[in-house]
């Protein structure tokens, strides 16, 4: 029972001690930036977006290996393709899931980052995605980009508190029509292994990281697109 005061007249008001100080700032951000060139090599277009679409499959390769003890089950990952593969990680399973920088380790495990893949459609829901809504080929034809290979920064760069890493790839329009890009999303080749291979599972090209594009992107014929990834710690 309130004796004295109206509901209304008591201060409510935040104290000052409990607001956030700045001292819990994002430790962990993502970009895209895209840079188009015309056919004689000169930039005629570059963007630049904050990137915060991780897919279900990501979330499912870093949940610990406790979470999967507790409930005792696996989670199902699926490919580009619809293929469909059980992950559980174990106390003996090697780390050649992705590996870093690209290159396979010990026994060639195909466990790398497949590409950065550009596509024409878009999806509203990102986590839930398992492939671009419409996919480019890398080709010549009609409609086709030209993918050249991934590349992946040697190092992390360390530039006072914040550490960075960048990953990125070019695409080349070997067409006679200018080709449309609003989506990209990052695949890699899922490996399950353990000590002794026994039991291993290739999963296959699996999306981990989806994003749509704030605005359209177009490539003239006989120009490129480079796309950069670029995932800071601590910015």
């Amino acid at each position: 029972m309130m004796v004295g005061k109206g509901i209304e007249d008591i201060d409510i008001s935040m104290p000052k001690d409990a607001y956030d100080t700045g001292k819990h700032t994002p430790t962990f951000n993502a970009y895209l930036t895209a840079i188009v060139r015309d056919s004689k090599g000169k930039v005629i277009d570059i963007r630049r977006q904050r990137s915060h679409s991780p897919t279900a499959n990501f979330i499912y390769l870093l949940l610990p290996y406790n979470y999967y003890s507790q409930i005792n089950d696996s989670l199902t990952i699926t490919n580009v393709t619809g293929g469909t593969c059980s992950y559980k990680p174990y106390p003996n399973m090697t780390t050649s899931d992705i590996i870093y920088p690209n290159v396979n380790v010990s026994r060639d495990l195909p466990g790398y980052l497949a590409m950065i893949q550009v596509g024409s459609g878009s999806q509203s829901n990102a986590f839930s995605a398992t492939k671009l809504a419409a996919p480019i080929a890398n080709g010549t034809g009609t409609g086709q980009l030209v993918y050249a290979s991934i590349s992946v920064a040697s190092n992390v760069v360390v530039s006072g508190s914040s550490a960075y890493f960048q990953i990125s790839q070019t695409y080349l329009n070997a067409t006679s029509n200018a080709i449309t890009i609003t989506e990209i999303g990052i695949v890699v080749q899922l490996y399950l292994g353990n000590a002794t291979d026994a039991g291993s599972i290739n999963c296959g090209q699996v999306l981990v990281w989806y994003d749509v594009l704030s605005s359209s992107i177009s490539i003239p014929n006989g120009g490129g697109l480079t796309i950069y990834y670029t995932f800071t710690v601590n910015p």
